[in-house]
């Protein structure tokens, strides 16, 4: 019993431990980029766009624009799409008794699982052979927002199938009993239930597209001039980073924009789920 009580301390020590010393790692990346970043920022550094070449100087206005020109395109095709397939993967692919539809319905699974564990510079790559160069759209904010909703999309998919499987069957059975139908009742029911849930994996991918940075400097462009429309070359603000730590060499730049971007990325979390608590109510 005694040794038993020891084990359970152990595990649960362990665990503390654990738990504290990933927040501490977190603390302190964060801090240090926050601390040094904001020590180089002022109203020129948001107002002004980079410059040309390699000594970079100004400031980061361009690259916050394609950012969420980026963001907001990308999730758009992203998310129904997503959904869509999440739905119909746990709603709908069991009902069907044809051997050929459930085979595709097992290569659609694995199809999702290995998509989700492919490397983004390879959607990168796939997005200049075919959006950038077969369809002509050039080096553009469309061009980037297709290959990135080839790269969220399995996330999308896989939250959207946990969310809706972790709906009671009850809730189904009673809605389907009171006359409703299939659809109304995954509309209805099953989707504000698994609101939650859908819109973690909705913030997942937006804070992937908006950290992700090879997949972007094949598809972007990364032409520090403020986009004006969806076929117009843009830098995210990830890849602005990249070009100051790698090619100017600007590292007090690099921190400030990456200290702007840790706390875009904590803003858009807060907002995102503040607005799925509000729905799921």
């Amino acid at each position: 019993m005694i040794i038993r009580k020891l084990k359970q301390n152990f595990a649960f020590t362990a665990m503390w431990l654990s738990c504290g010393f990933t927040v501490l790692i977190l603390l302190i990346v964060v801090g240090y980029v926050i601390i040094k970043g904001f020590a180089h920022i002022n109203m020129d550094f948001f107002l002004t766009p980079p410059r040309g070449g390699l000594s970079g100087e100004g400031g980061i206005s361009s690259t916050i624009i394609a950012t969420v020109y980026l963001v907001i395109t990308t999730l758009v095709f992203a998310t129904p799409l997503g959904v869509g397939a999440g739905i119909f993967l746990v709603e709908y692919a069991d009902n069907f008794r044809s051997r050929f539809v459930q085979k595709l319905v097992v290569i659609a699974r694995f199809g999702v699982e290995t998509l989700a564990g492919v490397p983004s510079i390879i959607f990168g790559l796939f997005g200049y052979a075919l959006f950038v160069t077969t369809l002509h759209f050039g080096f553009s904010i469309l061009s980037a927002a297709l290959a990135g909703t080839c790269l969220v999309i399995p996330v999308i998919i896989r939250t959207t199938e946990e969310a809706l499987k972790a709906v009671p069957d009850s809730y189904r059975e009673a809605s389907l009993a009171m006359g409703a139908g299939k659809w109304e009742t995954i509309w209805k029911v099953v989707l504000p239930s698994a609101i939650t849930g859908i819109s973690t994996g909705i913030v997942l991918s937006a804070g992937r597209i908006v950290s992700e940075t090879a997949i972007f400097y094949v598809t972007l462009g990364g032409s520090y001039r403020t986009p004006t429309s969806l076929m117009s070359s843009g830098r995210t603000m990830a890849l602005h980073v990249y070009y100051l730590a790698m090619e100017t060499r600007a590292f007090d730049k690099a921190l400030a924009t990456g200290a702007v971007l840790i706390v875009l990325i904590i803003i858009l979390n807060l907002v995102i789920n503040t607005v799925s608590r509000w729905l799921s109510t």
